[in-house]
């Protein structure tokens, strides 16, 4: 008997997209003009009257097959088809093209709070979430204990979730899903809205169900999680299989591929904003200092700013954003939110094209390169919880030139730290520089 528990085939998904006008934009009185003229022309259409409609193609001619207990990883840069596959898979989406065999009960957490009423309670919504992923209530109550445990949500249980902060989701959403106790667990990169405590709380439990035989795909832009938690990566390059192959040559690959566009310092967006996104990060940009040239090699005496121009078209209730700094070998030296120093200000946003900064200071990173990551997230704006993903946005060079040792040190820390003595000495011999 076959041990392969996910077979795809063939897989593909397309969508009918309206072509870009000359103009850039599709007003509201475009939409009721076609509409009508269609209306009018019901019956009687020619073939030089079709519609302005091109075909895309997320995915395209998907293969691969998953046996039991394998954990994979799912990576890609941003419109690769990673998601678009994940909702396929937990049947969210219906194939264009090309079938897709499920041995066994899913469990997929691939938005905050899907399946989540905002006006019922904690304990209320985990028992209507748990019945939309499939389980019984006498199952349910069963584990209810442990959901609860596991979320940390006990003190606001019978609080409405509309109150809940996007931790709170995340957290409540994930427990729910994971003690499902499903043959296969899917997990999106909505754990990037979590805090640090509660990923490892979650990449635990990931391989706690791994390590009990299910089957666990997980998406994320986390290079250091995927090596940790995963063996087996399949590599998503415009909706095809670039590579399916061990974790390490997959993430590699990733992050090879996603640097071309961050030569210099400068990163400019190509991917199209979607309709209806209230925050776009255009443009970011390293530099030594916040108005000087963008550039991708620092000292490591020197600060480096990350400097990004964005336009919001609203305010954005609970908008924060999420930085990490990885190695080239996928290692996470850093992550923070702009919650981190008391204040966020992205909260105050208002309307128009705005300036944002980051200052890493200096002595602190050690000697090497540094890929540079950014989300905006919300967890009480309908356009949450992502707001906008620009993803790998810069690469950096450090050196150090000051220290003895300089480039040579181990580690992943560049600090010059003080070194005190109390013993004797003689103050007229001068102190070794050496």
């Amino acid at each position: 008997m076959s041990d392969v528990i996910i077979r795809s085939e063939g897989l593909g998904k397309s969508y009918r997209i309206r072509r870009a006008r000359q103009d850039g934009y599709v007003a509201l009185r475009d939409v009721i003009a076609d509409k009508a003229r269609a209306a009018l022309r019901f019956g009687r259409r020619g073939p030089d009257q079709a519609p302005e409609m091109d075909e895309f193609w997320a995915l395209k001619d998907v293969s691969f097959d998953i046996r039991q207990g394998e954990v994979v990883g799912i990576i890609g840069r941003n419109g690769a088809g990673k998601s678009t596959l994940l909702k396929v898979l937990s049947r969210i989406t219906e194939p264009s093209a090309g079938r897709v065999e499920l041995d066994g009960r899913v469990a997929s957490l691939l938005e905050v709070g899907t399946g989540f009423h905002p006006e019922l309670t904690g304990r209320e919504n985990i028992y209507l979430n748990g019945a939309i992923l499939g389980m019984a209530r006498a199952e349910i109550r069963a584990r209810f204990d442990e959901i609860v445990e596991f979320a940390g949500v006990a003190t606001f249980l019978d609080t409405p979730v509309k109150r809940y902060s996007s931790g709170m989701y995340v957290r409540l959403a994930f427990s729910v899903a994971a003690h499902m106790d499903p043959e296969i667990l899917i997990v999106d990169e909505v754990l990037a809205v979590g805090d640090a405590e509660f990923q490892k709380k979650c990449l635990g439990r990931m391989s706690a169900v791994a390590r009990g035989g299910r089957t666990v795909l997980f998406v994320s832009h986390n290079m250091g999680a995927i090596r940790s938690l995963t063996q087996r990566c399949l590599v998503l390059e415009k909706g095809r299989v670039h590579a399916d192959c061990p974790s390490g040559e997959a993430v590699d690959l990733y992050m090879k591929a996603a640097t071309p566009g961050v030569a210099g310092g400068d990163f400019v967006r190509t991917d199209p904003r979607d309709a209806g996104q209230p925050f776009y990060v255009q443009r970011v940009t390293l530099r030594g200092e916040p108005g000087g040239t963008p550039a991708d090699w620092f000292d490591c005496d020197h600060p480096v700013y990350v400097c990004m121009e964005f336009t919001a078209s609203r305010p954005v209730p609970g908008l924060y954003g999420y930085m990490t700094l990885q190695r080239a070998d996928g290692t996470v030296v850093y992550e923070g939110d702009s919650f981190d120093r008391g204040g966020n200000p992205f909260s105050r946003l208002v309307p128009g094209s705005g300036a944002a900064s980051i200052r890493i200071p200096p002595r602190v990173l050690g000697p090497g390169t540094y890929n540079v990551y950014l989300s905006f997230a919300s967890g009480s704006d309908v356009a949450g919880p992502e707001v906008d993903v620009p993803g790998i946005v810069g690469e950096f060079t450090l050196e150090d030139t000051s220290t003895r040792r300089g480039n040579d040190r181990d580690g992943y820390l560049s600090m010059t730290l003080d070194w005190e003595v109390s013993g004797p000495a003689d103050s007229n011999l001068p102190a070794n520089r050496t």
